[in-house]
């Protein structure tokens, strides 16, 4: 990895500004990435993955650390501690570099940064992982499963706990394993592509080196890997595909939107379910899209110029704020709402260590005001579609349950929006308890984001 830029100094700098301000890793890796576009593809590469591993296994990293450390993690100075978690990250993941150049690295960095007295201790801290790491002791699974699943998959006790009582033990490892794998990029082709037309988009993504894989859940989705260049594309500059996972599809899907259809679509930054929406909605339907911010609106309207969606209008919108002018005049309304974003952990690791009991009952509240005036919205006999990216029984079931209870809607089956698909998919979990017309999608068992997806009626 000889470079004339310190890969290794870019990894630490990124950590350490992560730990001092409040801002998700993503926002941060992809700043470090532009800065350092000059890099090599491999560099980049190794960048990114060192970041990111690091955060998503944090709890084993510091499990492990702990271990070997006469000094707890917590009360490490802060440059130290990332330096050996970065060291740590590579040392138990990362088999082709060898454990000498890791260990020399950080002993470099920690002389490097004049913290020139601790370079034995970090050297010591390193060797010693690197010695001992295929004999490290875990917690008994049979004994103590909430804590062996929290290490060996760097996931909060509580939020192991919460999946345990949810879904049972099985499950939940399921799910745990999977946010700890590597995400493909879910994109939706225009449906206005003929065969031929796909075709040619699927070669040009090919060609640019992307590997493809069909969704087994819908026709027009596909998996992407390897996809880091595909906004550069001609077919992607063009509106002939859009990113959206297909658990977003299905929510859309699932709204059972006709042609000429007026749809409202609140929260709908960055925009996926308004332009599936207003294809659905078709030429002569409507779909008014908003959000909180001109920042989430201007992501829409970016959208909205690349696609050329002509029926679709923007605005900024407060969706805890009613807007009497548009009492009963919704065919559709899509309520996907802000939640704790637990389904897409992992697609963004840091969730799972800044989420707090207490801003989950925030969240449900806020949730439950934003439910209250989208029932306004929408005409007699229309749709109230609401979903969140999550796996929370108290933002997700127990916020329908409520709802009914408090508003003239009722659930409708899902059964006939949902499509077969292919393989093993499965429409729905076997043995939950879910009210009708409600959908749980669990990753690792569906095949998408964790979502929830809620059809409701008005009577």
């Amino acid at each position: 990895m000889e470079t004339k830029t310190n890969l290794r100094e870019i990894v630490l700098t990124g950590l350490l500004s992560l730990e001092k301000e409040e801002i998700y890793s993503h926002i941060v890796i992809r700043g470090i990435l532009e800065k350092y576009d000059y890099l090599t593809a491999s560099e980049k590469a190794f960048i990114k993955r060192v970041l990111e591993g690091t955060i998503e296994q944090q709890i084993r990293i510091d499990y492990v650390i702990d271990r070997f450390s006469k000094v707890p993690v917590k009360k490490m100075k802060p440059l130290i501690r990332m330096l050996l978690r970065m060291s740590v990250y590579q040392i138990l993941f990362m088999d082709a570099i060898p454990d000498s150049a890791v260990c020399n690295e950080a002993v470099r960095l920690t002389g490097a940064h004049r913290f020139g007295s601790l370079k034995g201790f970090v050297n010591g801290v390193l060797r010693s992982i690197a010695r001992g790491k295929d004999a490290i002791e875990y917690p008994d699974k049979k004994k103590n499963p909430i804590a062996y699943d929290s290490i060996l998959y760097s996931m909060p006790q509580r939020l192991v706990r919460m999946w345990m009582d949810a879904y049972g033990p099985e499950k939940t490892e399921v799910i745990l394993r999977s946010f700890l794998e590597e995400k493909p990029v879910s994109v939706r082709l225009s449906s206005a592509l003929s065969g031929d037309g796909r075709d040619a988009v699927l070669k040009e993504l090919s060609d640019a080196g992307i590997t493809i894989e069909e969704s087994p859940i819908l026709p027009d989705a596909f998996l992407l890997r390897k996809a880091e260049g595909m906004r550069s594309i001609d077919a992607f500059e063009k509106g002939l595909l859009t990113v959206q996972d297909v658990s977003s599809m299905l929510a859309v899907l699932s709204a059972g939107i006709k042609e000429g259809d007026t749809v409202i679509d609140l929260c709908a930054a960055p925009g996926g379910k308004t332009f599936y929406a207003a294809q659905q909605a078709g030429a002569a339907g409507r779909v008014l899209s908003g959000d909180v911010s001109e920042r989430k609106v201007a992501l829409i309207e970016e959208t909205k110029e690349r696609l050329h969606a002509d029926t679709v209008s923007c605005r900024v919108w407060d969706a805890t704020v009613l807007d009497a002018s548009l009492a009963d005049t919704a065919d559709v309304v899509i309520a996907d709402v802000p939640c704790s974003g637990l389904g897409v952990i992992g697609k963004k690791q840091d969730i799972k260590y800044r989420i707090d009991p207490d801003d989950l009952k925030d969240l449900v509240t806020l949730q439950r005001q934003i439910l209250a005036n989208a029932s306004q919205y929408v005409k007699k006999g229309g749709v109230l579609l609401f979903s969140t990216c999550t796996i929370n029984r108290a933002e997700n079931e127990e916020t329908v349950s409520w709802f009914l209870d408090h508003f003239p809607f009722r659930t409708d089956d899902l059964t006939p929006f949902i499509p077969k698909g292919r393989g093993e998919w499965q429409h729905a979990i076997e043995g939950e308890d879910l009210p009708a017309g409600c959908l749980q999608l669990l990753p690792g068992i569906h095949g998408t984001d964790g979502f929830f997806i809620a059809r409701l009626i008005k009577n």
